[in-house]
């Protein structure tokens, strides 16, 4: 989900539906122009940020899982003008990056957005696809956190660009299925990364680094088979934090509003198995695990309102939206 500048939000649901929805007087209507999305497994419509040009031409970008030749599927990255009024809807959609390879399976598509805090950039991550191997190939885009031009070409400055081809999009790699992405005030980037059995994380992604992914992970395989932890030494990024069992975190917030000045500058972290919103205290470079509030249900989403609040979404069957303010 994403707050609109007059306060509404709009929400993306799997199946392929977005939705404008109201948050004070709880209204919802469907936004159509919406991409076919294959939807199955983890695959359908992804995340959705607004364009740094938005106030002047209502820009907005959005990813899904779409279908390919022979039943593959990859992600996609699109951009489309955003109508709004009695029938909203968006205009012109095209699509400006594809995952590439496509491939089998429903897995670990990833596809979150982060803008950067120049507005210059953006940083997309695109997951492993469960298929391991290729997060280490720097000829394929899988595993992968990208840097990308605003028209969706790769940016110039990115550390393998001299190799051309999918590499010129990589900022970083080694990764498993990043679900959150955002910058903090100081402008380092964060990611919060759903590990194997056990061994999910909280990352600083930083240019060029190898994150160890299928490599190095503080947890083991489905079926318990072993990977080696992450140790000094070892030629890759380890994570800031990490859950050993698994938390399952499926977004990453960084709160920058006045209504908990007490968390200013911490990321939050909505756990899906872990049925839980988690806070991450934030310092520079360093990350530690802080609150863990137990919510009862999948946290699918967690984001900052306009007002300071702090908006969950909730995975079916319930899928509510809640909004957390202070008790006093």
């Amino acid at each position: 989900m994403t707050f609109l500048p007059d306060g509404n939000a709009l929400v993306t649901e799997r199946g392929g539906a977005l939705l404008l929805v109201d948050p004070a007087g709880g209204q919802r209507r469907t936004v159509t122009g919406t991409p076919e999305v294959a939807h199955g497994g983890q695959g359908g419509l992804g995340d959705i940020v607004l364009a740094p040009s938005y106030a002047k031409d209502r820009g907005v970008y959005l990813t899904w899982a779409e279908a390919g030749a022979g039943g593959k599927i990859g992600a996609a990255l699109g951009r489309a003008t955003l109508v709004t009024g009695d029938q909203p809807r968006l205009e012109g959609l095209s699509v400006i990056w594809r995952q590439e390879p496509k491939t089998s399976g429903t897995g670990h598509f990833s596809h979150r957005v982060a803008v950067s805090p120049d507005r210059r950039y953006l940083f997309l991550s695109s997951g492993d696809r469960q298929k391991l191997d290729p997060a280490q190939d720097l000829q394929v885009t899988l595993g992968k956190v990208l840097r990308l031009n605003l028209d969706g070409s790769p940016a110039a400055g990115n550390p393998f660009a001299d190799r051309g081809g999918p590499s010129a999009q990589i900022w970083s790699y080694g990764h498993r299925n990043p679900l959150g992405l955002a910058f903090d005030q100081s402008g380092n980037l964060w990611s919060s990364e759903m590990g194997p059995q056990g061994g999910d994380e909280v990352n600083l992604i930083e240019r060029g680094k190898n994150y160890g992914w299928p490599r190095a992970s503080n947890g083991s395989h489905y079926g318990g088979e072993d990977i080696p932890d992450h140790r000094d030494g070892d030629g890759y990024a380890a994570p800031r934090v990490w859950w050993n069992p698994s938390i399952s975190p499926g977004s990453l917030m960084i709160y920058t509003g006045d209504t908990f000045p007490q968390w200013k500058g911490d990321a939050f972290v909505g756990a899906l198995s872990g049925k839980a919103l988690i806070r991450v205290d934030l310092s520079g470079s360093t990350a530690t695990k802080g609150d863990q509030w137990d919510m009862g249900a999948r946290i699918r989403e967690v984001e900052q309102g306009p007002d300071g609040s702090v908006w969950l979404l909730e995975d079916a069957p319930a899928g509510r939206m809640l909004r957390l303010t202070p008790t006093n």
